[in-house]
């Protein structure tokens, strides 16, 4: 999809990646494995290149899922992070710093999708000033989307 330099991690930092290299093809997963790993409606991943794949701060924690996949996450904040499969490994899409590249581009497993998913784009859409207001006042302890230097392995908590 793109030979530049990605990087990205979980929402708390004490994971993080960069890729060098081409990656695969971004995908949505309807199945059900993915939907409990995401705590969502689908899985939205991305292949990275065999070679220039680093962990750049921690690595994930793994869950084995069934018999050949193993579902990596932050054993620190929870975020959903890898799919591993005997064929490579795949980030969630959601966890680069930027990702308005990664588009998916096909679905798979679309048999097993909610039969509602393609209609929940059609639902209103809030447009209370007040609650925009309100979110811009939460002080949020998530990483930012670049690297740090430092950043404490627990988060940031007051």
């Amino acid at each position: 999809m793109t030979d530049t330099i990605k990087t990205g991690g979980c929402q708390c930092g004490a994971v993080r990646f960069r890729i060098s290299g081409k990656l695969g093809r971004p995908s949505i997963c309807h199945c059900r494995m993915c939907q409990k790993q995401f705590g969502g409606f689908f899985s939205a991943l991305v292949t990275t290149p065999e070679e220039g794949m680093e962990w750049t701060r921690g690595e994930p924690s793994y869950f084995q899922s069934s018999v050949n996949i193993e579902r990596g996450f932050c054993s620190n904040c929870g975020t959903p992070m890898t799919y591993r499969h005997p064929g490579g490994l795949e980030l969630a899409i959601g966890t680069f710093d930027d990702r308005s590249d990664l588009a998916p581009l096909i679905q798979v497993n679309y048999e097993a999708r909610l039969p509602w998913v393609e209609e929940i784009f059609e639902a209103p859409v809030l447009k209370d000033q007040d609650f925009y207001a309100r979110q811009e006042a939460i002080i949020s302890f998530q990483h930012p989307d670049h690297d740090t230097e430092v950043w404490p392995a627990k988060g940031v908590k007051i």
